[in-house]
């Protein structure tokens, strides 16, 4: 990024992100003249301050890593929000919402907007896809016979499947899964929703296959 990126100094309660562009604005198509001249404040890192959304889209999709993830909405899942919200801070390549389409935004804090989200109306189609797209579909469930996540080696193309709170995965995509991997628990709970789930089921993969970024997020 050409030029000086000053750091807004806080004054209202949530007041975050940068002010507008000090000195001549540059002229490269990334950035956005809007949030040039009136500041940026987004929940972005650095480096995509002041730039246009459809510009960070773009170059999050040159680095996006190879594992999908997955989540049955059968009635209404409020952690599906959250699911996305990691996936976009992991870059996973897509998250798959299977069954209703509508899906409450607030936990996702604006991430879907940089993250890729395809809809599947049945298991029977996203299943066809997951062949289709030649992806090995992992389940995360502590369902009897499943394996401790923290022992496995994740396939690197691969779908990260979670299911319902409270039901888990469904009966369907129990049978479809090439493995189930469940997560150790210490407490007095049954289960941990699929919101936290993911996020540790995503780190897990990352673990194994991801770089340490460089600071700042430049890339």
């Amino acid at each position: 990024m050409e030029g000086a990126e000053v750091e807004l100094e806080v004054g209202e309660v949530g007041e975050v992100g940068v002010g507008p562009w000090p000195g001549e604005p540059p002229a490269d198509p990334r950035y956005d003249p809007e949030l040039l001249a009136g500041g940026d404040r987004r929940n972005v890192v650095d480096r995509y301050r002041y730039w246009r959304r459809e510009a960070i889209v773009a170059d999050l999709d040159l680095r996006r890593h190879d594992f999908h993830v997955a989540i049955e909405n059968w009635q209404h899942d409020f952690n599906i929000g959250t699911v996305v919200r990691n996936a976009n801070a992991f870059l996973a390549a897509e998250v798959h919402v299977v069954g209703r389409r509508r899906w409450n935004r607030r936990g996702a804090m604006v991430t879907d907007r940089y993250q890729h989200v395809r809809h599947h109306e049945t298991i029977e189609t996203f299943l066809a896809w997951c062949r289709a797209a030649d992806l090995a579909l992992i389940g995360i469930d502590n369902l009897p016979g499943s394996r401790p996540l923290e022992n496995a080696v994740l396939p690197r193309r691969c779908v990260l499947l979670f299911g319902q709170e409270g039901p888990g995965l469904s009966a369907p995509a129990r049978v479809a899964c090439s493995a189930v991997f469940s997560i150790a628990q210490y407490g007095s709970t049954r289960s941990i929703n699929a919101g936290v789930a993911s996020g540790i089921a995503m780190h897990a993969w990352i673990r194994t296959y991801g770089d340490i970024p460089p600071p700042n997020g430049e890339f």
